[in-house]
């Protein structure tokens, strides 16, 4: 009896454990749909559609402004840079998730700093000399904006606990009011991101162990449709709102120890070398950058690409957090003009974390793009108690850098000697100016470098590198503001660990002639990337139509990495797809979100996501539920 009561409750404790789980679940999904909601509320109060962009810094604010937020310009050029020419819908969402509206305690604990009476007021005169004077400064016209307000000014006072309460009524209507705009718009409602997250999971309640076979482009939706791939019949209230909803399942084992038939430089030792190194660095806006290059062969030959993460540290058994991050290199062949570029293929082979090509090629100019998912290089909150130092003084007074810093910067030479000959020529430090300044040094400046600082044969060594940067301090009396700006720029965060950048390198053999790559530009990857990405998923990727006539397609692709999933939308008008991977196991990907949606352009196509695992170590399930909406 003991043992059955014993087991009884056992049983009990799995099913209030199962039932805690699905509770849990439920409300995640509940508050991702509610985000979303929200995101897609506000952001079509301003465009009239979201695949249109925000091609301003003030259509930026603007849309912030509809989602609750009041954000300063400061802020704004967070996200808009000089670099920037416009974010989409998925940009918006990001910075969303990163800004977090202002709560009205910060706004009262801010105030109550500029209040020495403690009465809950400041003189006009006071509230003018503070906002501009300080901080982001405000013109008279705006200060007097808020002076104006008569429901927060009296007798020559500014009530600030009225102004919260107003700040936060304000922001609170804003998005109610683009909320109800979407509620009202029967059209838009069935648009709603999130909207079909139950329905989504309950069709994925089967799971299927193997991967279906690849559909050809011709095959007939009826046939698609009696696999089984919609296992539930849609409820009456859902028919018009969700047309098809279809699964994808992938069982994949642990990756981390496998290898494919990637041959590596022992096997090509004799063939003719070039390298280069390089780095993806990740922008407040979630995009990445990296270096592009430039490939010369001078005659036809069997070639090995091959690209992997590099380790900075100088203790080898030190692990370093971006080993992990996953790279890729895309290879274009450039015809009569750079422009005309025809893609060629993309390095899939695998050798632990060494990703690699291996064919023939022509002669002529190719252009090489490194790439990374996102799945793991993204943005890391870490709560930084006290930053280190990075100079001091030494008993003659003289400014001197420290030992952790000195290693860091040791870092950063190591990245920016793209060519790794141990000296920086004045390409690669504008490589590094432009990073850190948005400037380049011209050949005068580099003139005067040479005059003070450590060069060998007309390049900066990394002494001269060291002193350079002390000089920065030194000339500012002991300021290090200039030196953060380094460190963050390179990926550094606050505590000098590289969090947001991942170093690579890339070696090119060739078996008949001496190869050449030349490092051309730090940017984007852009819209030949993302075509070429979309390209090789739907040439070797499983084609599933969603729809009933065949025209919206998903296509989905693995290796021994990752498994990316490209929406080909063949019809006339655009195409909203729900996407939900709650089923998902141990995995990762690169929107950071389990339940999403997606609109596809009409005659397009665009990657849906990148998965890989989370753990490398252990088995992983991709299963994500696709479904449209009208």
């Amino acid at each position: 009896m003991a043992g059955s009561r014993e087991s009884n409750a056992s049983q009990f404790g799995e099913q209030t454990t199962l039932v805690q789980t699905s509770q849990t679940k439920k409300s995640h999904s509940c508050k991702e749909e509610a985000f979303y909601r929200s995101c897609r509320a506000a952001y079509l109060a301003v465009f009239k559609s979201s695949l249109e962009n925000i091609k301003s810094k003030e259509q930026l604010c603007l849309v912030l402004q509809q989602a609750g937020r009041n954000p300063s310009w400061k802020t704004v050029n967070k996200y808009w840079t000089p670099q920037t020419t416009m974010l989409n819908f998925d940009d918006f969402c990001s910075i969303l998730k990163k800004e977090e509206p202002v709560k009205k305690t910060e706004l009262l604990k801010a105030f109550a700093k500029l209040n020495t009476d403690n009465d809950g007021c400041i003189l006009h005169s006071e509230l003018c000399k503070i906002l501009t004077t300080h901080g982001e400064k405000m013109t008279l016209d705006e200060v007097n904006l808020i002076i104006d307000l008569t429901e927060v000014n009296k007798n020559g006072k500014f009530d600030y606990y009225k102004f919260c309460k107003l700040y936060m009524t304000t922001n609170e209507q804003c998005l109610k009011n683009a909320l109800e705009k979407l509620e009202v718009d029967s059209k838009l409602k069935c648009q709603q991101f999130g909207n079909q997250i139950e329905t989504s999971f309950e069709m994925a309640t089967s799971p299927v162990t193997k991967p279906s076979p690849k559909t050809a482009r011709h095959t007939e939706p009826k046939a698609m449709l009696k696999t089984g791939h919609c296992k539930t019949p849609l409820q009456p209230s859902l028919a018009s709102s969700c047309k098809i909803c279809i699964s994808s399942p992938v069982n994949m084992g642990a990756s981390s120890n496998k290898n494919s038939k990637l041959i590596e430089a022992n096997a090509v030792k004799k063939w003719l070398c070039a390298q280069s190194k390089g780095c993806f660095f990740l922008e407040d806006n979630g995009e990445i950058l990296s270096h592009k290059y430039k490939l010369f062969l001078p005659r036809k030959s069997e070639v090995l690409i091959t690209i992997k993460p590099v380790n900075l540290s100088q203790i080898e058994e030190k692990c370093s957090s971006w080993l992990a991050v996953d790279t890729a290199l895309y290879l274009f062949k450039e015809n009569e003009t750079e422009e005309d570029l025809h893609f060629v293929s993309v390095t899939e082979l695998r050798n632990e974390e060494t990703f690699g090509w291996r064919g023939e090629l022509g002669a002529g100019i190719y252009l090489l793009i490194p790439f990374t998912t996102g799945c793991r290089l993204r943005k890391v909150r870490k709560q930084i108690k006290g930053e280190p130092k990075l100079v001091y003084q030494d008993g003659d007074g003289n400014f001197v850098l420290t030992k952790e810093f000195r290693e860091i910067l040791s870092q950063i030479f190591e990245m920016v000697d793209l060519d790794g000959n141990g000296s920086l020529s004045l390409e690669e430090y504008n490589f590094f100016e432009m990073r850190t300044s948005g400037e380049n040094c011209d050949a005068e400046a580099w003139t005067i470098c040479k005059e003070n600082f450590d060069m060998r044969n007309n390049e900066l060594t990394r002494q001269g590198f060291m002193d350079l940067n002390l000089m920065e301090a030194s000339d500012r009396g002991g300021d290090v503001s200039d030196l953060w700006v380094t460190l963050l720029s390179m990926g550094y965060n606050r505590a000098m660990e590289l969090t947001e950048a991942c170093p690579f390198s890339i070696h090119i053999y060739a078996e008949k002639c001496n190869p050449r790559i030349h490092p051309v530009c730090l940017e984007a990857g852009g819209e030949q990337l993302n075509n070429a990405i979309c390209t090789n998923v739907i040439n070797k990727g499983d084609a599933k139509p969603i729809d009933s006539n065949g025209n919206i397609i998903i296509h989905v692709h693995k290796n021994d990495a990752r498994i990316t999933s490209v929406i080909e939308n063949k019809s006339e008008g655009k195409a909203m797809i729900h996407l939900n991977g709650e089923q998902s196991k141990n995995c990762v990907n690169s929107r950071g979100l389990r339940t999403f949606a997606i609109e596809v352009a009409p005659n397009s196509m665009m990657v849906c996501q990148h998965v890989m695992p989370l753990n490398d170590q252990e088995e992983w399930i991709y299963n994500c539920v696709c479904s449209i909406l009208p």
